[in-house]
């Protein structure tokens, strides 16, 4: 593909945000030390403003030519939206009148007193935003100046920047209705009173030195009804025919926009973004039906922004030739936001060169995106030397033994519908299962995670360090689970765990143990708020060459005579918590890890572990956003899922996990799974969830969460009483079961320590409550 130099002018590189952390999350911990008064307010606003800073001058240098701003944030971004539409809960109007910065984390987290706003994932992702609350009587008022503050600084340096807000149909859609508010209440009827406030912000942004603005409504990738299509319509129409505005970018991704493309197409803004990668390579064929977007610009999505593996540039370039002639400006960018991914993979110095120039982080994709604007403008022969490396690396890659395992292959080719299937029913299973174990009713359980301590995190450094050797990091692991299970026992917690103060993360602790995976040091991602992960790298076929948790659950099942519930995590979070390969149908790879994870089951088994929990809190998340998807996606799902636990005898007790999302997409999946028990989150939700299973006629063991483990604060025990006995008003109490909403991992000893002597309480006070038999 060949270019004229006439394209050069009108071709141009940017991105739509970039990770917000910091090279060694600098923002982290200012953000934490503020919360711990080591860190002042203003010292905590000069960190965000070095880093914003610093990022603006890595993207200009780069070749970046237009950089985002907006898209930092000190806690999520949809929070900061509604920060700027003045859509503040009441319970926290106070908090934030008397004081911004600490009103804005108290609906983040909560305080003793006052809940905090609902957390989801952010469509199928693993980041977490807060969920707007809004009801009928939500009045919105303008609040721009977090957006035009920092677009000044970016101006002020000399760069070319466009604001980059979330879009008011995806804000709305993405609302919920507020506690209190009549069931029926849709926040997309609130639109009309939005728009002005959007009107507002978009010509404060013009008079502070806005020329283009960037709205993202990635919500309309998903299947809409007609009447949010209309309001997609009318919105842009009715912004597009504003006077004091800057230019609309408005900007979609994740998938295809199917029936939104001609609404957008239509209106009148001046440029679309769009994705091309994955699932949304569909968008190509769907602007050529609609006539592409004459005279408008196209920001064209061609950089995987979500995956971190090497873009195949002569694709890019092919779609990027065609696109020029669906459109008025094509600019090149990555597919979305570059905060799903880890900052730079030259940092990664222990991993292998060569391996390594496979990886593209947040730093290598702007490379990547300014090669492909070069080479689109000049024509390929500007980067002739570039294409030719790719192209050595993407072969490199393809012919790695890494990558193709003959006997992993074909042990996954031999897996028959009977070992994906639990023999007895679950049924026949449930006598067993209570005579081995003997609980009462509303057993009490943890999801698995204990506090990491700081004293866990120094044994860990001086590991690494060499301070001390394995036996000695070995025998501070066992003072620490002895701890774990004597505080639980004393307690009176029914159902154990030994708290799992060996890992560092639910998905790396398993991907350095099996083969395929490659671990990174640096490659941190957020999550939500200041937690930050660091997912491995699913690079090849997998297998499992020892036993991973056998031994530490041995070790604390010999502690108690309470069991002990063996901790793994399940392979559709192994998958959507990792860089996943793409060279292969995410269903092969989801059973190669399904078969790893059950011979781990299996072997937990054999050891005399009674109750074997294996997490899949990504079930939901990793839901294609089109309906069309979604039998395919939850077939090798839960297929999944039961080849790894359905080897088990009858009487062992296999538990699930899943939190932080809208579970009522998949319920009949959940059933599908074949668990005994399933514990959720429900506490934000208050208890929602309990209502969706019940309505679906869910017939297992439930364990609705009624401590939110996300907020510092501490329920009573009449808070969590009150949760239970709502979960009592769904779910039958021979079926329910009493635990947090999540491991206890972020979470500090002295509130574990009082938020579980609560819960327990409250599971006392309400089983004296049932009737008796």
């Amino acid at each position: 593909m060949t270019t004229s130099n006439n394209a050069a002018a009108d071709v141009h590189a940017t991105v739509y945000g970039y990770p917000r952390q910091g090279p060694n999350r600098e923002l982290k911990k200012a953000v934490e030390g503020y919360w711990k008064g080591r860190v002042a307010a203003d010292a905590l606003r000069e960190t965000a403003a070095e880093l914003r800073r610093e990022v603006w001058r890595q993207l200009a240098d780069a070749g970046i030519d237009e950089v985002p701003t907006g898209d930092f944030s000190y806690y999520d971004h949809v929070l900061d939206t509604s920060v700027m539409v003045g859509a503040v809960p009441a319970r926290h109007r106070a908090a934030v009148a008397a004081d911004a910065l600490d009103g804005y984390f108290a609906m983040a987290r909560g305080t003793q007193d006052v809940a905090p706003l609902e957390m989801t994932k952010w469509f199928d992702t693993n980041y977490h935003y807060l969920v707007p609350e809004l009801g009928p009587d939500t009045v919105f008022t303008a609040d721009p100046a977090k957006q035009v503050s920092e677009l000044g600084e970016a101006l002020a340096l000399g760069h070319r920047a466009r604001p980059v807000l979330v879009g008011p149909v995806t804000y709305l859609l993405l609302a919920k209705p507020a506690p209190g508010v009549a069931d029926g209440f849709e926040p997309l009827t609130l639109l009309d009173r939005l728009l002005p406030v959007y009107a507002e912000v978009l010509a404060a942004l013009r008079a502070a030195g806005a020329e283009w603005v960037q709205l993202d409504e990635p919500a309309l990738v998903q299947d809409r009804t007609p009447a949010e299509l209309n309001a997609a319509a009318r919105t842009y129409r009715e912004l597009g025919a504003l006077t004091e505005r800057p230019k609309l970018l408005v900007a979609s991704y994740f998938d295809r926009l199917g029936e939104a493309l001609p609404v957008l197409a239509k209106a009148p803004v001046e440029g679309l973004a769009l994705d091309f990668t994955g699932a949304a390579a569909g968008n190509l064929a769907d602007l050529a039906a609609v006539g592409g977007l004459p005279g408008k610009r196209l920001v064209a999505g061609v950089v995987n922004g979500r995956n971190i593996w090497i873009n195949d540039h002569q694709k890019s370039l092919a779609t990027l030739g065609t696109l020029l002639g669906l459109a008025g400006r094509v600019d090149v960018a990555a597919s979305c936001s570059l905060l799903h991914v880890p900052l730079d993979a030259a940092a990664e110095r222990d991993t292998d060169p060569q391996i390594r120039r496979w990886l593209a982080f947040a730093r290598q994709k702007t490379a990547e995106i300014t090669t492909l604007a070069r080479g689109l403008a000049q024509g390929t022969g500007a980067i002739q030397a570039e294409l030719a490396a790719n192209r050595a690396d993407l072969a490199s890659r393809a012919n790695s033994p890494l990558t193709h395992d003959p006997a992993v292959r074909a042990r996954a080719a031999a897996v028959t519908e009977a070992d994906t299937r639990r023999s007895p029913s679950y049924a026949e299973r449930v006598p067993a299962q209570r005579a081995r174990l003997g609980l009462p009713l509303l057993p009490t359980t943890t999801i698995g995670s204990f506090p990491q301590t700081g004293e866990l995190r120094t044994a860990r450094a001086d590991l690494r360090a060499g301070v001390i050797d394995a036996d000695g990091y070995e025998e501070r692991i066992k003072d620490e689970i002895r701890e774990v299970i004597a505080f639980q026992e004393k307690a009176g917690i029914d159902v154990l765990v030994h708290g799992e103060p060996e890992r560092s993360d639910m998905v790396q602790y398993f991907a350095e143990q099996l083969t395929g995976y490659l671990a990174t040091r640096h490659g941190w991602v957020q999550s939500y708020g200041t937690r930050y992960v660091r997912p491995p790298v699913l690079a090849g076929d997998i297998s499992r060459p020892d036993p991973m948790t056998v031994r530490w659950t041995s070790y604390a099942q010999a502690q108690t005579a309470k069991p002990v519930k063996g901790m793994l995590t399940g392979p559709v979070t192994m998958l959507a918590w990792s860089f996943v390969r793409d060279d292969q149908p995410l269903g092969d790879t989801a059973r190669q890890v399904a078969l790893a994870l059950r011979d781990e089951v299996n072997d937990l088994e054999a050891a005399g572990t009674s109750v074997i929990q294996v997490d899949e809190p990504a079930l939901r998340e990793t839901l294609p956003l089109r309906a069309a998807g979604h039998r395919a996606y939850l077939a090798w799902a839960t297929e999944s899922f039961r080849l790894t636990v359905s080897g088990v005898r009858p009487d062992t007790q296999i538990h699930t996990h899943m939190c932080y999302a809208e579970f009522g997409d998949i319920i009949r999946a959940i059933d599908d799974l074949d668990a005994d028990v399933i514990s959720l989150e429900a506490a934000r939700s208050h208890m929602q969830v309990a209502g969706e299973l019940a309505t679906a006629g869910y017939p297992r063991e439930v364990g609705p969460g009624v401590w939110d483990i996300h907020s510092p604060r501490i329920p009573s025990a009449e808070e969590a009483a009150a949760l239970l006995r709502k979960g009592l008003a769904a779910i039958p109490a021979e079926r329910l079961w009493v635990n947090p909403d999540c491991g206890l991992k972020t979470r500090g000893w002295p509130e574990t320590r009082a938020s579980l002597a609560h819960l327990v309480a409250a599971a006392r006070t309400v089983r004296e409550e049932l009737p008796r038999p």
